[in-house]
C-alpha cells in the first residue's frame, strides 16, 4: 500500500497551492514538509530528489514528482478530473495553461517593486483577456469542459478566489464565473478546503517572501 502523500516546500502559496487544491478536491490526505533553511533544500539536492534543483516536490505513489505542471497532470489523471477522451483534455489544458499564466501574475507580486501597479495590470488582464473566455465556455454549462468537474475548473476557483482577495467586485461582469464559483465552493471537499485550520495558505507575506530568498540565496525580485 501506498504511503501518504508528502509535499515538500514552503509554507506559503506560490507554485505548490494549486496542487494542494487539486488534492484536496479529489479528497486525497497529505503531509507537508516545509523549507525553511538553506540546509533542507542542500540535503533534498544531496539525496537526488529534485530532477531540475527546483521545488515543489511531491512523494506519491513510490515516486519523487518535480515540475508544477507534471504534477497537476498526474493528479488529474489519477483521480479522473482530466476528462473523459483526448479532446476533452486538450481543451482541459487550454483553459488551464491559460489560468496558470495568471496564477503566475499573482504569485509575483509579493516580489514586485511596485505591487500596486503590477496589481492593476493583473486587473486588466483577467477582466480583458482572461475572464471573458471562461464566461464564455460556461455560458449554458456547469462545468469547463463536457459537463464534468476538472482541473481546470479547480484553478479557475482557485485563481478566482485569489484575485477576489484583492479586487472583491472582480466577477461583477462575469455572472456565469461567479456562477462556477457559487457552485464549487458547496462541493464538501472544496467546503473543508476553505475551512480556517485547512491546509489552504494565506495570502503571501513578508515571512514567506523571506524564506524563498533565504533558501535560494538569492534576492529574488521582479519588475
Amino acid at each position: 500500500m501506498a504511503g501518504k502523500v508528502v509535499l515538500h516546500y514552503f509554507n506559503g502559496r506560490g507554485r505548490m497551492e494549486s496542487i494542494r487544491w487539486l488534492l484536496a478536491v479529489a479528497e486525497v490526505e497529505f503531509d507537508e514538509v516545509f523549507l525553511t533553511t538553506r540546509q533542507q533544500y542542500e540535503k533534498l539536492l544531496s539525496d537526488g530528489v529534485l530532477m531540475f534543483q527546483q521545488v515543489p516536490m511531491v512523494e506519491i505513489d513510490g515516486m519523487n514528482l518535480v515540475q508544477t505542471k507534471a504534477i497537476l497532470n498526474y493528479i488529474a489523471e489519477k483521480y479522473n478530473l482530466h476528462g473523459k477522451d483526448l479532446k476533452d483534455r486538450v481543451m482541459i489544458n487550454m483553459y488551464w495553461d491559460g489560468l496558470i499564466d495568471l496564477i503566475k501574475m499573482i504569485m509575483s507580486v509579493p516580489f514586485t517593486i511596485d505591487a500596486t501597479k503590477k496589481l492593476n495590470i493583473i486587473q486588466t488582464k483577467a477582466k480583458e483577456r482572461y475572464f471573458p473566455v471562461y464566461e464564455k465556455a460556461l455560458s449554458g454549462q456547469i462545468y469547463l469542459v463536457g459537463g464534468k468537474l476538472s482541473c481546470a475548473d479547480v484553478m479557475l476557483l482557485e485563481c478566482v478566489l485569489m484575485l477576489e482577495e484583492k479586487f472583491p467586485e472582480i466577477l461583477s461582469e462575469f455572472p456565469n464565473i461567479k456562477a462556477l464559483r457559487d457552485r464549487m465552493i458547496q462541493l464538501p471537499a472544496v467546503a473543508r478546503f476553505l475551512q480556517p485550520g485547512s491546509k489552504r495558505k494565506p495570502q503571501s507575506d513578508e515571512v514567506y517572501v523571506k524564506a524563498v530568498r533565504e533558501v535560494f540565496n538569492v534576492n529574488l525580485v521582479f519588475p
